[in-house]
């Protein structure tokens, strides 16, 4: 199994402190700890902290408590006092203590890992004594914004969930230490943040609210050849986190509607509550199978070709992805002509006479099977990467371990899959194409430790305008989409050449999305324009209309398309996703070294600039991540000529976002535009384009892709689609991955994310 790739540095880190191999095997690793092999064989040797062994030569982890006369502790990065500081510990804090050596202590804390000085670190908690906890027994009502509180069986945000409390819960309060408070409800005694709990009921909930519904044990009950899904969302349609096989044991906070939350192995997720029973099955116990039993199939297409995987069963849904030849899928059911799958952790519909039970050949020349509805080009998707937190992914130059490293990426990162093979995957990602270890590669957003509810605040804006209008306003400036629709043109505006070809008669003529007037206008054709004819069909009018090969690369959108994209409620799942409400005349408060080590670093001129993108965000209010996002993509990664310095009339010049650089002179007008304005330096450059920017978009409103793209005030106020940034439907979900893998870099970072609301 191809293993995951490590940082140097962590090599270096544990090699004094491992084992011989004499006393380890190198399959049993220990937890933090690796064999002292070759040069070579520790770069093949595996971190992966949750699958490795405990053995009886590795410390047990403790809790201690920090212990300082006053001040703050400072968890830092790593064993040295110079190194970065991750967190200042209040005395009385509770940590956990992984290992000793040299006066360093590894522990976790406040739910970040570092290192802290041993000698302040004691068994007792110290604050304790000195503030005796609360022994009165009085009543307190839960009080969460949203969402439940959770009550765990000890006082630490890792212990186990005994239940979850809503809004107004009556509970009886017992003490408070260090922040928690123990409690009893119903009977049972916990532990909850004391932040939490108020003296009286909120206005907005009743005093006594529902019974608490405890956590409880249960297990899978499946047929043992089956699986059953667990899913992010209490729906079918939603995205497969993990499966689990007959008899695993889950913890179930609660059920409705048919659906149970349940917890396993760390993860949260929902699955159908009728697959679970209160005790593992016997042989006098019906078993059930799952949703359906699902049977793994290959695409088979032809060898150049791929399959649309459609988000419904009908030849003129959406394409959610284009499956290449060879692809793996999980087919849940057959229904009139359409196979429902899973392929790529996405669930949608594809023509099963293109699936079979054996994986085809690669590679060969085979025309692909008659009447085949896929079009020519390989499935692409976004992935994750999701190796273990602190780690990171080697991208290669080749799809082997001994390829030259071109970067590392960090966990979260989004990378576009272009193939796989042989355990590798070929990507893209942060503007560089290369290798990775496939399996290392995850189709859901792996959990970020720094992406928490104390970093990220959510606002809404309602605009007084329906989607429904939004949609009709938007449809009327014909926007754009690079996604290919079966396109139609009446009968009556071709000139037959032949069986498959014809000419265009007349002046111009609508090429529609459909058989008939009432469908969209993909586009145009124009008079003597030469077409393949697919096909005919009779349209929704009474005439005969033509299915043609319209190769154009942008094309007007659907209206189902157009809704999806406007739609706010389709990109709030995901972090990812719901960037491009990130509110960008708001700064993002980054820690201007931690910028440089991690984004900046081996970026051509704009290394070392963090402190100018800092100043430039808090001058013009901009978020400084955007910034930096802009600038490397005008510059790619700071090595553009026009970034590293032009001469104009005897001065050198930087521009650094690609101002004033028109598609014909990008580099002799946009010298000329950072002469005129007086970038004379990378700084001036960096602080003056952010004034531009900000006098574009931001200072009139429009401060988050969203509504840079869409311009939702401008429309429920004046009744039209105006002053949009960009015509492609997808502009806005497309800008966000760049934006999101450079957080992905960070520790410390504030998000700040305003949602619109459509009456």
């Amino acid at each position: 199994m191809e293993k995951q790739e490590l940082l140097p540095s962590r090599v270096e880190k544990y090699k004094n402190s491992c084992p011989q191999p004499s006393v380890v095997k190198k399959a049993i690793l220990p937890t933090f700890c690796f064999a002292v092999l070759s040069a070579a064989a520790f770069e093949e040797a595996v971190f992966a902290e949750s699958n490795s062994t405990q053995t009886s030569n590795v410390q047990s982890a403790i809790t201690k408590y920090v212990n300082v006369d006053s001040g703050l502790l400072n968890l830092r990065k790593s064993a040295s006092t110079s190194s970065a500081v991750l967190a200042a510990l209040p005395k009385g804090t509770a940590v956990t203590v992984y290992s000793e050596v040299n006066g360093w202590a590894r522990v976790a804390a406040s739910g970040k890992s570092g290192y802290v000085s041993s000698k302040f670190l004691s068994n007792q908690n110290p604050a304790a004594s000195a503030v005796p906890p609360t022994t009165a027994t009085t009543l307190k009502y839960v009080n969460v914004v949203s969402g439940s509180l959770n009550m765990r069986n000890s006082a630490s945000t890792s212990a186990p969930i005994m239940a979850k409390l809503a809004k107004g819960t009556e509970v009886k309060f017992i003490s408070v230490t260090n922040g928690w408070a123990k409690i009893e409800v119903n009977g049972k005694t916990g532990f909850v943040s004391s932040a939490y709990l108020a003296d009286k009921p909120s206005a907005s909930s009743s005093v006594t609210a529902p019974a608490l519904q405890p956590a409880v044990t249960k297990y899978v009950n499946i047929d043992s050849r089956s699986k059953l899904n667990v899913r992010k969302s209490p729906s079918t349609g939603s995205a497969v986190i993990t499966k689990l096989t007959n008899e695993t044991e889950v913890t179930v906070y609660s059920e409705a509607n048919g659906w149970a939350k349940i917890n396993v192995n760390g993860q949260e997720g929902y699955v159908s509550a009728e697959y679970l029973a209160s005790a593992k099955a016997n042989t006098n116990t019906e078993v059930k199978k799952e949703e359906p039993v699902s049977v793994t199939k290959y695409v088979n297409v032809g060898y150049d070709s791929s399959l649309n995987m459609r988000k419904g069963a009908a030849a003129d849904a959406s394409v959610l992805v284009k499956l290449a030849r060879g692809t793996t899928v999980t087919v849940l059911s057959e229904e009139n002509g359409w196979a429902k799958i899973e392929a790529y952790g996405q669930t949608g519909y594809v023509d099963p006479q293109f699936l079979s039970e054996t994986k085809p050949a690669a590679g060969g020349t085979e025309p692909a099977p008659e009447n085949n509805p896929a079009e020519e080009d390989n499935a692409v998707v976004e992935k994750y990467v999701s190796v273990v937190y602190g780690s990171s992914l080697n991208m290669r130059a080749e799809a082997s371990t001994t390829g030259a490293v071109l970067t590392k990426l960090a966990r979260g990162t989004i990378v576009t899959v272009n193939s796989e093979e042989n355990g590798w995957a070929k990507v893209t990602a942060n503007g560089q194409t290369g290798y990775v270890s496939a399996q290392y590669l995850s189709a859901s957003e792996p959990f970020n430790p720094n992406v928490t509810n104390s970093n990220i605040d959510k606002v809404y804006e309602n605009y007084n305008i329906s989607l429904t209008d939004m949609v009709k306003l938007e449809m009327g400036v014909s926007p754009q989409t690079d996604k290919k629709y079966s396109a139609f043109l009446r009968s009556d505006a071709i000139t037959l050449n032949g069986p498959a070809s014809g000419t265009v008669n007349g002046a111009v003529w609508n090429v529609r999305g459909g058989a008939g007037t009432d469908y969209w206008t993909i586009g145009q054709v124009k008079a003597q324009e030469q077409l393949q004819i697919l096909g005919t069909v009779k349209g929704t009018d009474g005439y005969d209309w033509y299915q043609i090969a319209y190769n154009k690369t942008w094309v007007n959108a659907s209206p189902e398309d157009v809704t999806y994209y406007v739609n706010p409620k389709n990109f709030l799942s995901t972090t990812v996703d719901s960037l491009q409400f990130l509110k960008l005349s708001a700064t993002a408060n980054l820690n201007a070294d931690e910028v440089n080590q991690r984004i900046l670093s081996g970026k051509g001129i704009l290394q070392g600039t963090a402190s100018s993108f800092i100043t430039a965000g808090q001058t013009y209010g901009i978020n400084e991540i955007y910034l930096i996002s802009h600038a490397l993509l005008e510059t790619s990664n700071g090595t553009s000529k026009l970034a590293a310095g032009v001469e104009v009339n005897g001065k050198t010049v930087y521009n650094m976002y690609g101002i004033g650089a028109y598609d014909n002179t990008a580099l002799e007008s946009g010298a000329q535009f950072a002469f005129n304005a007086g970038w004379f330096t990378p700084e001036a450059a960096i602080i003056g384009g952010a004034q531009f920017i900000a006098n574009g978009y931001i200072n009139a409103g429009q401060d988050t892709l969203y509504k840079m793209r869409w311009n939702p005030g401008s429309a429920a106020a004046k009744g039209s689609a105006t002053h949009q940034y960009a015509s492609d439907i997808g502009w806005a979900a497309k800008q966000v991955f760049q934006i999101h893998n450079l957080y992905s870099l960070l520790d410390s970072y504030k998000l700040i994310l305003e949602i619109p609301e459509y009456k």
